[in-house]
């Protein structure tokens, strides 16, 4: 049974800073992706930012320059850090990985409001 738990959501001005985190555990040995992802009210989910076993970073559009994803391995959790926060990021974050047979695995979820 492979969890996925974020955190670090919240309500931040515009102009603000936050850093999500997503603890994994479970029976994963490997991955071929990670990433983030949001769903705003009324609109689908789409891709934030994912990362690949290689390191491989890739990035919305509207992200590019102010969120950057990591991950420590050791520890075996992945973080998005977002910087010059805007009205339009509010949404709900989420986690997500994909193993090495393709199976995608989905955290709850942790809220992300910004005030303008």
């Amino acid at each position: 049974q492979v969890q996925l738990v974020e955190s670090g959501g919240g309500l931040v001005q515009a102009g603000g800073s936050l850093r999500l985190a997503c603890e994994v555990s479970g029976r994963i040995f490997s991955f071929n992706a990670m990433g983030w992802y949001r769903q705003a009210p009324g609109k689908q989910r789409e891709s934030v930012a994912t990362i690949d076993s290689a390191g491989r970073t890739n990035y919305a559009d509207s992200v590019k320059g102010r969120f950057t994803i990591s991950r420590d391995s050791a520890k075996n959790v992945l973080y998005l850090q977002m910087n010059s926060l805007k009205a339009e990021d509010t949404a709900v974050y989420y986690c997500n990985i994909i193993d090495t047979d393709y199976r995608n695995y989905w955290g709850q979820g942790t809220q992300v409001t910004v005030s303008s």
